[in-house]
């Protein structure tokens, strides 16, 4: 496993643990096969119930490093099979986010089950100011979630939603005291471990909806956010990001 992803693998529930906190637990290309590969395992073993999704330090997921991603495709394409990982993934997600949700910190949530946050959670989608499109079916998940004025809000716009405004708009399941909130995450999943597995499962699935559709979603998004990499838009976003500037877009 990646040293930035740490599995707790205990009591039929599989933790994934994002810890590279000095970098607000950005996910590197590594990372992101790290955590699809505990997913795999989660869903072919007959003794795992659950996975819980948490990050370590101040911060659940500042999103992809953007150094790693520019370094060459290899970042895009190990992002794009965790959005597909997660997606068809078939057992319940519980999410304990605290800190920044940035990108896919907050578009993952959208296939997560329980999602608990603490007071200080932000949850931002920034993909338009960065010169791209959504990703993991957010332009489709999102708006179902969220209503579209407020999901275009963050989608067009990339204004954020506090853990409040989370909370009202039914992106969060609840919102948990800072130093309470893993244990509470943990208490939710090992009360899914006590259900009816075919319950549980068939329950999930009909909650879940037409995966059809949000996996063709998915693969449209994807088709345009490889284009939009290597465009002069996203390009300028990602210099002006590292460089800490205002970036400058041409028009016409």
């Amino acid at each position: 496993m990646n040293e930035a992803i740490v599995i707790v693998d205990q009591d039929g529930v599989i933790e994934i643990h994002i810890d590279r906190p000095d970098k607000k637990n950005a996910v590197t290309a590594a990372m992101y096969r790290a955590m699809i590969a505990a997913l795999a395992q989660a869903s072919k073993r007959s003794d795992v119930a659950a996975v819980l999704i948490a990050g370590r330090g101040d911060a659940f997921c500042a999103g992809n490093d953007l150094a790693d991603f520019m370094a060459g495709p290899e970042g895009a394409a190990a992002a794009f099979a965790f959005i597909q990982a997660i997606a068809a993934f078939d057992k319940p997600i519980v999410a304990a986010v605290q800190g920044l949700a940035v990108g896919v910190g907050t578009t993952m949530l959208l296939h997560c089950d329980l999602v608990y946050a603490a007071p200080d959670a932000r949850f931002v989608m920034p993909f338009v100011n960065l010169g791209l499109v959504p990703e993991a079916g957010s332009s489709l998940l999102a708006p179902a979630l969220l209503g579209h004025a407020k999901a275009a809000a963050m989608l067009l716009l990339g204004e954020p939603l506090d853990a409040d405004a989370a909370d009202r708009a039914g992106l969060v399941t609840a919102i948990v005291a800072a130093p309470d909130l893993l244990d509470h995450a943990r208490a939710k999943a090992a009360a899914l471990v006590a259900k009816p597995p075919r319950a549980l499962a068939d329950t999930r699935r009909l909650l879940r909806g037409d995966r059809g559709a949000i996996a063709a979603r998915i693969e449209e998004e994807a088709t345009l956010f490889r284009a939009a990499l290597g465009s002069a838009e996203a390009q300028e976003a990602f210099a002006a990001f590292l460089e800490k500037r205002p970036p400058q877009f041409r028009r016409g």
